[in-house]
């Protein structure tokens, strides 16, 4: 029997939500472990997800030239079978650095990182069995779990056909097929989908809901529609898929409609599953949902008392960031350190296809059942001088906000830079700030954040002829 280890926090999983929890721990004096079950660090985001899927877009645009196309009339041919090997050497490259990075943080804040797979074994104590079946047990205060998840995988695919794909096991074909079929227009579905098309293959994008990214903006949704329609991606929406056939060396696949695509990969981007299997969660009191994800209070904590989870293992929106603040805040809240109380954020969100399309706070459809009276303000990047520079003027900033005080209530950009440019839109959402600080803020000139001026200006003129340019502070408040 090996000798227990002490520790006052244990956290399963290095992702994200992981690595920050540890952190917050140890930088707050407690001594802590973390348990990776894989020989690397980092979790899905770095092995599967977020950095590889962005690498893959960045690597796709630069060796197609596909930014310069209209802009210089360059587009160089591609070589189907060196180019899966250029993109995967690339993301490779970027994942090391990544990894590398969490490490640093890791032993940085003297964090223990034992590798091996482990289990929960009630209130205070996690056993590990490493690669080579070696055995620990360690004892602690807090567990924390943040295992993250992995691809749903809905019935009625094979995924043991290797033309069935994920999006793991993409990453690990060698070759670039002629033709995709990608099943959900979520934003795994979308990113892949455009990336591809990006690289002159032929795609099909399904998904049974009638519009591309349901938790879009309406408006914003229908612009990423006709920029996918005018890549070339053909769009099959409203329907879903019945049948998944091999025929002549490729996949005919039946779609509820009626119509039949065929295709050389089929990819099928149905949302996440918790990792939650073979953790000994059920034993000890951890309930979880019906996709394996961990249900937890407002606190973090699970059904089992000392337990807490964070980051994707307990459900949407599976963001990189939102996973990095809620294993603080998990932390926060299990060690009783500052943070968790009397805090807020906005996170935005992006979806790295082509075009980007980020957004944070309300959509219009959302302030509408909400019964806000709420205004509009849009500024296309068509009028943008840095997006006609860079040959990229497809897209828009658009800001929701409520009508009587200006009060800023959402922002939705797609085009290039999107996920960049968002976050100027959500400081000011976050803190509480309206249009005046964009109709008053002097910007730099040419710049993409500029569009958000003349949003603000534009959003303007949908009030009162004659509004002044500044709310009127209420009485009492002036300096």
């Amino acid at each position: 029997m090996p000798a227990i280890e002490t520790y006052d926090v244990v956290v399963i999983g290095s992702g994200p939500a992981g690595e920050k929890a540890a952190a917050h721990a140890a930088y707050f004096g407690r001594r802590v472990a973390v348990v990776e079950r894989e020989s690397w660090v980092g979790g899905v985001v770095v092995r599967d997800g977020g950095i590889p899927t962005k690498t893959l877009r960045e690597t796709a645009l630069y060796v197609t030239g596909f930014r310069k196309r209209d802009l210089y009339g360059v587009a160089p041919a591609i070589d189907r079978a060196h180019t899966m090997e250029v993109l995967r050497t690339r993301a490779a490259e970027v994942m090391a650095l990544v990894e590398h990075q969490v490490h640093d943080n890791f032993d940085r804040h003297a964090i223990d990182v034992i590798h091996g797979h482990g289990r929960v074994r009630g209130r205070g104590r996690v056993d590990v069995e490493a690669a080579d079946g070696t055995q620990r047990q360690l004892a602690c205060d807090v567990v924390l779990l943040a295992t993250g998840s992995r691809p749903f995988h809905p019935p009625g695919f094979d995924f043991d056909d290797h033309d069935v794909l994920d999006s793991e096991s993409l990453l690990t074909v060698s070759a670039l097929a002629d033709s995709v079929a990608v099943v959900g227009a979520g934003p795994i579905g979308c990113e892949y989908a455009s990336i591809f098309r990006a690289l002159d293959v032929h795609v099909t994008l399904i998904d049974i809901a009638p519009r591309l990214a349901a938790m879009l903006d309406e408006e914003i949704s229908g612009r990423l529609a006709r920029a996918f329609e005018r890549l070339g991606i053909d769009l099959r929406l409203g329907t879903s898929v019945q049948a998944v056939e091999h025929s002549r060396g490729r996949l005919s696949v039946t779609l509820a409609d009626g119509s039949t695509i065929v295709a050389a990969k089929l990819l099928v981007a149905a949302g996440r599953a918790g990792n939650t299997a073979d953790l000994g969660l059920e034993e000890a009191g951890v309930a979880l949902d019906p996709r394996g994800r961990v249900i937890v209070g407002a606190d973090f904590q699970t059904t089992c008392p000392g337990v807490y989870a964070a980051g994707d293992v307990i459900g949407p929106p599976a963001l990189a960031s939102v996973a990095a603040e809620e294993g603080r805040r998990a932390a926060s809240c299990a060690l009783g350190t500052p943070l968790h109380e009397g805090t807020r954020y906005e996170p935005p969100f992006g979806i790295y296809g082509v075009p980007e399309v980020a957004a944070v706070g309300l959509t219009e459809e959302q302030a509408k059942a909400q019964g806000i009276d709420y205004a509009v303000g849009r500024s296309e990047f068509a009028r943008n001088v840095r997006a006609a520079i860079a040959g990229a003027d497809d897209g828009m900033v658009k800001l929701v906000f409520r009508r009587n005080d200006r009060r800023l209530l959402g922002v939705h950009v797609i085009g290039e830079m999107a996920a960049e440019i968002i976050h100027l839109g959500q400081a000011v959402l976050q803190n509480g700030g309206d249009l005046d600080y964009f109709i008053q803020a002097p910007f730099n000139v040419p710049t993409w954040t500029d569009a958000y001026k003349y949003a603000a200006f534009d959003g303007l003129q949908q009030l009162e002829a004659g509004s002044p340019l500044r709310v009127p502070l209420p009485a009492g408040d002036a300096a």
